[in-house]
């Protein structure tokens, strides 16, 4: 049976920043996937990507040194 399981769900205001942040998390061996917005938030572009809950600090750091520009970071319940 699927559960429902924390995630971190970081938002973006722009499509280009999305597939920017895809691009550099497949490079650079970080955890998750794009995935369209959750209905909970109300936000930018319609893409989000979705990883490990508590992980907030190595995808601050990440967007920073990527330059990529993100609207919010979010935990959720959300099915695995």
């Amino acid at each position: 049976m699927r559960t429902k399981t924390p995630s971190l769900v970081i938002t973006f205001s722009a499509t280009t920043d999305a597939m920017a942040m895809e691009s550099y998390c497949q490079s650079h061996d970080l955890p998750g996937r794009l995935i369209p917005i959750p209905r909970e938030i109300h936000a930018g572009c319609g893409l989000a990507w979705k990883t490990t809950s508590g992980m907030e600090d190595t995808f601050t750091a990440a967007l920073e040194q990527a330059g990529i520009r993100a609207e919010a970071m979010t935990t959720l319940e959300l099915w695995g």
